[in-house]
């Protein structure tokens, strides 16, 4: 198998038992994380644009200027900070995939990498770099271990021909390229048996024009902007379900008016009925009744779940879209609830629904206004204002892990926490709703 199908089409298989779950709360309780540590993940696309890998970015007080992967904790604590990172639920099991991790010139040369599973990982060379002997013995020495390469932010120069010799990923960084700079690269690159990953993409034009130029793996915020913005509408098929949600930032509306709504919608109704009886409810029997379900979840959780169930059920888009905006209103959920709020209804709304209109294509502002949410949630998604947009601002900085445009008083443990719970949540409600 040659360097470009690797990646290409599926992720690598772990050939490990998955279906082992992990206990997130428990190992932070344990302190297994220090409080000092930030951590997120990025995904990693194929040309299908399905979730082939995750970046692991790392931030602590050592590490302002890279994200450089902390390898001093136990080989066990590693093993189980990478499973929390890089897991997603997939027929109710737990699968794994790769990590890329930044690594310096010393972590190369000391030879101090724990004995991790080569098949799991591939270490990303800075971009500053220095090449020279000892650097070459060392990544030919990995290679042999069996682990995989890849050279971080690349600009092609005649220096880097040992490294290119042996690296299996080129990242190309194209955030500030032209198309004509961009193709460029890849005609220098062109003698050398490598997959190129295209990094820090924040158009749909750019990963086009990558994906037409032989990339085969992908990175950055383009998924998380509308293909289409002027002149879209919502779609018949999604205006159905968002009615759902929009009754449901009606004050006065009753749980009989919801439940001639819903029913109307068989798909919805099944889901819904998922959910409530799932093990997270604890429920002492089944039920089957729409007006039963909504007594039992509240007006409040129907919020939740409706717009939930409204993501999941769009077609054409790539799942990770949705499991990033789980991701971001849940953890918007936990962050008010642990900073003291009483009240963090609208939460998890504002966190989703900041994105949601990536998955309608739609623009945002036109979404909005489709949409009847309280003026704190639209002030919060549009500006930024009052205490929702704050913690809305920092959640979305979070997980880009752009920790420095985080406001100066935030508590990091809470964020860190919040994260990482929110993580192995929107996977399992990924798997209840789809499976």
């Amino acid at each position: 198998m040659d360097s470009n199908s690797r990646f290409e089409n599926s992720p690598i298989d772990t050939g490990e038992n998955e279906s082992a779950e992990l206990d997130i709360v428990a190992m932070l309780s344990k302190n297994t994380i220090k409080k000092e540590i930030l951590m997120a993940r990025q995904p990693i696309f194929n040309n299908k644009l399905e979730t082939v890998a995750y970046e692991l970015l790392y931030r602590s007080s050592n590490a302002q200027n890279h994200a450089v992967f902390d390898f001093s904790g136990s080989l066990a604590t590693l093993n189980v900070l990478l499973n929390s990172y890089t897991s997603v639920y997939q027929n109710k099991q737990l699968k794994r995939m790769p990590a890329f991790l930044n690594v310096t010139y010393d972590l190369l040369v000391n030879d101090t990498l724990p004995s991790l599973p080569t098949n799991q990982i591939v270490l990303e060379i800075l971009e500053d770099i220095e090449v020279d002997e000892r650097l070459l013995e060392s990544i030919r020495s990995l290679l042999n271990k069996g682990y995989k390469i890849a050279l971080d932010d690349f600009i092609y120069d005649d220096k880097y021909i040992p490294l290119l010799e042996m690296a299996q990923i080129i990242k190309v960084d194209v955030l500030e390229m032209s198309f004509e700079q961009v193709s460029a690269q890849v005609e220098k690159l062109k003698p050398y048996k490598v997959t190129l990953l295209a990094e820090k993409i924040e158009t749909h034009a750019m990963y086009q024009h990558c994906k037409d130029l032989g990339f085969k793996l992908f990175q950055g915020y383009f998924l998380s902007t509308p293909e289409m913005v002027e002149g879209s509408k919502v779609k018949p098929t999604q205006a159905k379900l968002l009615s759902i949600v929009q009754a449901l930032q009606d004050p006065d509306v009753s749980s009989s008016d919801l439940e001639k709504l819903i029913i109307q919608d068989p798909v919805f109704t099944y889901k819904l009925l998922r959910i409530v009886n799932s093990s997270a409810n604890n429920l002492v029997r089944e039920i089957d009744s729409v007006l039963e379900a909504i007594n039992i979840l509240g007006i409040a959780e129907m919020k939740k779940w409706a717009l939930i169930i409204a993501m999941l059920s769009n077609q054409g888009k790539p799942e990770e879209l949705p499991r990033q905006l789980l991701i971001r209103g849940h953890m918007c959920e936990k962050v008010a609830c642990v900073s003291g709020i009483e009240d963090t209804s609208g939460y998890m709304i504002a966190g989703m629904m900041s994105g949601v209109n990536a998955l309608l294509d739609i623009g945002l502002k036109e979404l909005l206004e489709q949409i009847p949410l309280t003026q704190e949630i639209k002030a919060a998604i549009i500006s930024g204002e009052g205490i929702m947009g704050k913690i809305l601002h920092n959640t979305i900085h979070f997980a880009h892990g752009n920790w420095q445009q985080m406001s100066n008083d935030v508590d990091s443990h809470v964020y860190d926490r919040a994260y990482l719970e929110s993580l192995n949540w929107a996977c399992k409600s990924m798997d209840c709703i789809e499976s």
